[in-house]
């Protein structure tokens, strides 16, 4: 089988979110999520055999209500979790409620997330994720913090942001600073582009590094393997069947 490198941004996300999965532990990503639920899937076909999955509102969930979901992320039991905003800013926060600073008047108003702020302080990783990279999305302050990407010292929280992950790069948590810093750059972008297109300081040092591109083994196994999948468990089945190169 001759598999084609070239691959669409959708792809590229999901084969990077599969690389944050990790065998053994508990992942999961909220409903409405193809993107991350392509890239669990793929994980567990790939390097992670053993990952229990949570992909809610599928066949791929352990339980039948929302409120377990929660209980198990309360426990500490939840190992990563994917979470997507309309704004994301330097300090982690992300905005899922409004668009304009006036919570009586705002511009916008967005249903906000069920559980997602709850979720963004019990997971042990979470990692961020938005499809669009302009100074709209990531912003230097969010409007409305639905969720916080820090916490003071006083208040209990099991884990924090880890990744912040769009087509055009990779960000990491620096917790000690709690700020995303640019992590890696993917091919064909440059450290200028990703700088016009980010509204929050990248805080680069020194070199980036260009994030590792998507390999054959990981193309055909998210085409031949997963795509199919889905389709057949009917997981996001017409997103799949339109969004995924085929094998």
């Amino acid at each position: 089988m001759i598999i084609s490198l070239d691959y669409s941004e959708v792809e590229l996300m999901a084969i990077l979110m599969s690389r944050e999965v990790r065998d053994g532990e508990v992942s999961a990503c909220g409903a409405l999520s193809q993107i991350p639920a392509t890239g669990l899937l793929l994980a567990k076909e790939l390097h992670a055999p053993s990952a229990e999955l949570i992909i809610l509102n599928t066949v791929f969930r352990p339980f039948h209500t929302s409120r377990q979901f929660h209980y198990l992320a309360q426990r500490g039991e939840l190992g990563l979790f994917f979470v997507s905003g309309v704004q994301i800013d330097g300090r982690g926060n992300y905005n899922l409620h409004q668009i304009g600073t006036d919570p009586e008047r705002p511009e916008v108003r967005f249903p906000g997330g069920y559980g997602g702020g709850m979720i963004y302080y019990c997971a042990r990783r979470t990692v961020v994720f938005r499809t669009e990279h302009t100074r709209r999305s990531l912003v230097e302050r969010v409007d409305f913090i639905s969720a916080a990407g820090s916490s003071p010292a006083n208040v209990l929280r099991l884990g924090n942001p880890s990744k912040l992950i769009t087509p055009k790069a990779n960000f990491r948590f620096d917790k000690d600073e709690a700020r995303l810093r640019l992590d890696s750059i993917h091919p064909s972008y440059t450290v200028g582009e990703i700088r016009e297109n980010t509204g929050f300081d990248l805080s680069v040092t020194g070199p980036v590094v260009t994030t590792p591109a998507p390999t054959a083994e990981e193309l055909r196994v998210l085409r031949s393997v997963v795509r199919p999948k889905m389709i057949e468990t009917g997981t996001y089945a017409v997103w799949a069947e339109r969004s995924l190169g085929s094998g």
